[in-house]
């Protein structure tokens, strides 16, 4: 089987400054080169039952988790980082006929609800796309929203609402997308992800994520659990008998 992440040891074996040159890769400094991630959706735990996700830096170390021990969505997702510390909890919210959900820095919802940092959700636009039709050759279309801030600051629900601080576009379902501002700067790239030296793709399991510099990956990362959620998946008939 082919390796999915760069080999653990690439950092291995070299000087200290070129370690400290791989580390910061994924750092948000806005004069590095874009923040390059492995994801794999798969959870770290290896007992049945689990799902989530798995995600490696440049070195391919362990840079965030998410492990889904129900694969269940009503108690919410907590993105984490390599050594178990919750990054972000992300809260579904199903109030309104568009999906939405809510994003946390921590657990800080539980002492402090309203302390949303961003909610993401699905424009009406793709949801009646998804409804009226089963794929898309339109690779501008906007698959997802995302407004910055509190639930006191910032309504999408409301007539006269504002625009998102960023958008999706593509098609996340074939890992063929963009994030971007409402500028329409590029924050962050997902990709099929190749086989090293090769034109072979690897399963849809297995993609890369390239963030900008300026843009904070564990954001960014939180982002792409959502849209995991969000994104349609392919149509099964029911058969009645």
């Amino acid at each position: 089987m082919s390796r999915i992440h760069p080999a653990e040891n690439q950092c291995a074996g070299k000087y200290v400054e070129e370690e400290e040159n791989c580390i910061r890769n994924c750092e948000h400094d806005p004069y590095d080169s874009p923040c390059v991630l492995t994801v794999w959706k798969r959870s770290s735990m290896s007992f049945q039952g689990t799902d989530g996700f798995t995600v490696f830096d440049s070195c391919g170390k362990l840079a965030f988790r998410v492990d889904n021990y129900t694969r269940k969505d009503g108690g919410g997702l907590v993105l984490m980082d390599g050594s178990g510390n919750a990054l972000l909890t992300l809260k579904p919210q199903m109030l309104s006929m568009q999906y939405q959900w809510n994003g946390y820095r921590g657990e800080a919802y539980r002492t402090s609800p309203k302390s949303r940092e961003f909610a993401m959700r699905r424009p009406r636009s793709a949801l009646i796309h998804s409804i009226t039709s089963s794929s898309s050759n339109n690779k501008k279309e906007c698959e997802a929203e995302v407004f910055m801030g509190s639930s006191s600051s910032s309504q999408p629900n409301k007539q006269n609402r504002i625009s998102p601080d960023f958008k999706v576009e593509g098609s996340f379902r074939r890992r063929n997308c963009k994030i971007k501002t409402s500028s329409g700067a590029l924050v962050a790239n997902i990709a099929r992800k190749r086989v090293v030296n090769s034109t072979v793709l690897l399963s849809d399991d297995v993609f890369s994520l390239a963030v900008q510099p300026g843009y904070e990956p564990q954001l960014i990362m939180a982002f792409v659990v959502i849209l995991d959620r969000l994104s349609p998946k392919p149509f099964a008939p029911v058969l009645c008998s």
